[in-house]
């Protein structure tokens, strides 16, 4: 095994910000297998089956009809796949257990009720419930006979969940706690058997709790009427003197913020997962109404404005895609290595998570953010149809909105990102101190014009280097200046946010093409190429953007001269043609009548 590979291979959270990942390592949607194909294919035939035909129905809140879908997901396995076997699960890897998450992600509010029940309302009693609960609740759970659902938000406590006001005082008996309080957008809430609920155990013990379906005590309010989503199930839950059994304490008490922090990690990259799947659906639309839609005499497909936003569409999700699986094959990778040390499958996969919490948070953002690009331009394509409800690109555009709220809003994630690199580089987990001691040294130096890159794509490796560079000046600069006041300057700490998303997608997209190139050459992979170019080229401007933002933000005079010429040099890319680019992947897609990458 080469240093080079072995390096990947022991990858820690953060880490590709400072380090040069191999290619060959890097995991890619065309590496899945024959089983995690056919896994995608069984989660699109059911969309098409069972969630198609009935979409109306679902959002007009039927009774019975969301949870009579999620048990069919259940009977065909598509609620355990990631579940132990122990438990009735069909434990499988984690990347499949995404794919899943993208398979079923183009499903409307079905997504969402899949989403809420395989994630926040099923992990937390798998990662930190006592065995005699997971005994009790996992099986049924995985099998969709019981529904799951997970109360934290409170009317006063969105972001600050750990401000929560419902009260736990044990009783005189010593047998139950006795719940006081509210919680409010409880997704599947109205239909749930079973509830992960957080509450504070005489005013202060942050607490989670499993409550079900019918305990003393426990009520739920009707319906909300949403923008988007209409056909999940979302309601306000109270508590008045509910009572919980003592045994029904999750994990330890007072430690109940480890379990809502925790479960975040893994539902921001499903998120994204899920964001995914409902582009590639959303294009696929776009793409066949501007191919059948005619004005001037032609359809609209032909004209270069609707191909910039189709190709354009086409670019972010497949980028997307390119930081979502190769992020998640770094936390199976994690999960294998850490099972090897010891740790049980549940902790195990739950340490991965919270390695690649960084990554986890950028993805959300990132996918939340493509989805909602994707659909307005959907919207768009499909000119005033597109604004009416005949059209299944408008539900699609209410639907998306939600994506950039839940799972903690992308300004939290945002802030999330930077605030976890730096802490860990406080901590000595990562070493951004002589990283970017070299970047200052070099930019005191005369820059070397006459030295000329070699091999494949060693222009475009050399711009993500240079990106990396431009991130740590300027967090570099903003650390030095600000010190502990950085952390109150939340503009500056999601500009330096922007150019890591953006640094991380774009190094991602590169990886993928060199992986493709090898595996199949240039010309079969040409339009891939575009794709990432194009990419690469807009990061460039978007980084350098970000980066000027933060830097006007705290320097001055020479200072702020010297850094912005640092930061010009290090976003710097050759002209390229993108306008022919992007008419190359409209018309790939035109050809196929698809999203087609």
């Amino acid at each position: 095994m080469s240093a080079t590979t072995q390096e990947t291979n022991t990858l820690k959270g953060g880490e590709w910000l400072i380090k040069e990942s191999n290619a060959f390592e890097t995991f890619i949607p065309e590496d899945f297998d024959e089983e995690q194909k056919m896994v995608m294919d069984m989660c699109q035939q059911f969309l098409d089956t069972e969630i198609y035909p009935v979409l109306e129905r679902i959002d007009k809140l039927e009774p019975g009809l969301m949870p009579s879908l999620l048990q069919k997901a259940g009977e065909q396995g598509l609620l355990s796949t990631s579940f132990p076997e122990l438990y009735g699960g069909l434990g499988k890897d984690f990347i499949t257990s995404t794919i899943v998450n993208e398979g079923l992600g183009g499903g409307h509010s079905f997504s969402v009720a899949v989403a809420a029940h395989t994630g926040i309302g099923t992990l937390p009693i798998l990662y930190f419930g006592t065995e005699a609960q997971k005994q009790k609740y996992i099986p049924k759970l995985a099998s969709g006979e019981w529904k799951g659902a997970y109360g934290l938000t409170e009317p006063n406590s969105g972001s600050d969940a750990l401000g929560a006001k419902s009260t736990a005082k044990l009783s005189d008996d010593g047998k139950y706690y006795l719940l006081n309080g509210q919680k409010c957008w409880i997704t599947n809430g109205g239909f749930a058997d079973v509830y992960t609920v957080f509450a504070k155990i005489d005013g202060d013990k942050f607490t989670a709790f499993i409550l079900e379906r019918g305990f003393e005590g426990f009520t739920q309010g009707p319906e909300e009427h949403k923008m988007g989503i209409k056909g999940s199930s979302t309601v306000q839950l109270y508590f008045q003197d509910c009572k919980v059994p003592v045994e029904n304490v999750l994990g330890e008490i007072g430690k109940g913020h480890i379990i809502a922090f925790n479960i975040l990690n893994i539902g921001r990259l499903k998120l994204c997962a899920a964001t995914l799947g409902g582009s590639k659906r959303a294009t696929t639309s776009t793409v066949q109404y501007a191919a059948t839609r005619e004005q001037f005499k032609m359809p609209i497909a032909k004209f270069g404005a609707i191909k910039h936003k189709l190709a354009e569409m086409a670019i972010r999700i497949w980028v997307s895609e390119c930081g979502l699986y190769r992020a998640a094959k770094w936390i199976d990778d994690k999960e294998i290595a850490l099972e090897k040390e010891g740790e049980s499958t549940e902790k195990a996969l739950l340490g991965a998570a919270e390695e690649f919490a960084i990554e986890c948070a950028m993805l959300k953002v990132f996918g939340s953010e493509v989805l909602d690009y994707v659909v307005d331009e959907g919207v768009q394509v499909h000119g005033g149809n597109g604004f009416s409800d005949e059209y299944i690109i408008s539900k699609a555009y209410r639907d998306s909105r939600i994506n950039r709220i839940y799972e903690g809003t992308n300004e939290i994630n945002r802030l999330l990102t930077v605030d976890m690199v730096l802490k860990r580089a406080m901590k000595g987990k990562l070493d951004l101190m002589t990283p970017a001691m070299a970047v200052q040294k070099e930019l005191m130096s005369i820059p070397d014009f006459n030295s000329e890159e070699e091999g494949a794509f060693a222009k475009e490796k050399k711009y993500i280097a240079n990106f990396k560079k431009a991130i740590l000046i300027v967090a570099g600069a903003a650390v030095q200046k600000l010190m502990m006041q950085l952390d109150k300057e939340q503009e500056i700490l999601m500009n330096i946010a922007d150019m890591s998303i953006e640094t991380y997608h774009a190094e991602s997209a590169l990886l993928r093409v060199m992986k493709l190139v090898d595996k199949h050459g240039e010309a079969a992979t040409a339009v891939q190429i575009d794709m990432m170019r194009t990419y690469l080229y807009d990061a460039a401007d978007k980084i350098n953007k970000a980066g000027k933002d933060a830097l006007n933000s705290f320097a001055d005079g020479d200072e702020l001269r010297m850094m912005h010429i640092g930061l010009k040099r290090f976003t710097k890319v050759d002209p390229f043609n993108t306008k022919d680019a992007r008419r190359r992947v409209a018309d790939k897609m035109l050809s196929e009548n698809k999203y087609c990458f």
